[in-house]
């Protein structure tokens, strides 16, 4: 009617609880008359252009950062394609200027070595166990996942430094043969269910991580090589998992690469933040700049 501001009405409705008003059975119905008998409080015509100016605003920002954060990911998708060489090939179809020798194909183990580094010392503990996700690639266990789930001792697990690499060996829903990920941040430890390797001088460890983001590419690698048990585990030896071959180009271009995806990473991230920050404002003033109803 007229006097109501639309948007001011929309937002008011989304306080309310309509258990009471619900006329349906099994599931939750809500007819048109009995809509139009739902009591709202309104303030006069002003108060309510304002506040449903403000929550339009909301929504149009948290609308602009979701809409960033899939680009940016439907960007770095697109570019696991195209900044690698195809099957057969020896240069990709994207490549920064200044770059023009053939990539090399060899095993992954004349790239990264097995790391025997273990906490015997117990130089690192329970607060320093380290998990690996992968959306959020390797994590402190605690800090990410509010617990530590290691056993009563840590003494046997495997040191994760700066610049590391880690294997997981357990299937995740997309990478039935586990992921692979460069460790970015603060050193400690893994269990042993996990793979630590060290990068060789010629080559750059978030670029190795880079290379096996993509699902395809980290599935087709590691088929040939494991086997899964009857626990749905990896049956594969640390020293076998680098025996596939991987198409590699030199560390400058590695690492140029790298510091491309790194990017494009901090911007889906910063886009993602943005976005959850506003829909936690959003719920917050929806619940305190309209009156509570009984």
């Amino acid at each position: 009617k007229d006097g109501n501001e639309n948007n001011f009405v929309c937002n008011s409705l989304e306080r309310k609880d309509y258990k009471q008003y619900n006329s349906g059975m099994a599931m939750p119905k809500l007819n048109q008359e009995v809509c139009r008998g739902i009591p709202i409080s309104c303030p006069d015509f002003d108060e309510q252009k304002k506040i449903g100016d403000y929550f339009r605003n909301l929504d149009h920002l948290i609308t602009l950062h979701q809409r960033k954060c899939d680009e940016m990911k439907k960007i770095k998708k697109f570019m696991l394609q195209k900044m690698f060489p195809k099957n057969g090939q020896k240069n990709p179809e994207i490549r920064f200027d200044g770059f023009t020798d053939d990539w090399e194909q060899r095993k992954l183990l004349d790239y990264i070595e097995v790391s025997s580094l273990k906490n015997r010392t117990e130089t690192y503990s329970k607060e320093d166990v380290l998990s690996v996700s992968g959306d959020f690639g390797i994590v402190n266990q605690i800090e990410f996942q509010g617990r530590s789930f290691a056993g009563a001792s840590v003494a046997n697990y495997g040191v994760v430094e700066t610049g590391d690499i880690v294997y997981t060996k357990s299937p995740l829903k997309a990478n039935p043969y586990g992921i692979i990920k460069a460790n970015k941040g603060k050193a400690g430890i893994v269990s042993t269910l996990y793979a630590v390797y060290k990068t060789r001088e010629n080559t750059d460890s978030e670029f190795v991580q880079v290379y096996f983001e993509q699902d395809a590419r980290m599935n087709n690698y590691m088929q040939p090589l494991v086997n899964k048990g009857a626990k749905n585990d990896m049956k594969v030896s640390d020293e076998n998992a680098l025996k596939g071959l991987v198409s590699f180009p030199k560390k400058a271009e590695q690492i140029a690469i790298s510091r491309y995806f790194d990017a494009i990473d901090n911007l889906i991230t910063l886009h993602q933040r943005k976005c959850n920050w506003l829909k936690n404002l959003k719920e917050y003033m929806l619940k305190n700049i309209f009156p509570r109803y009984k």
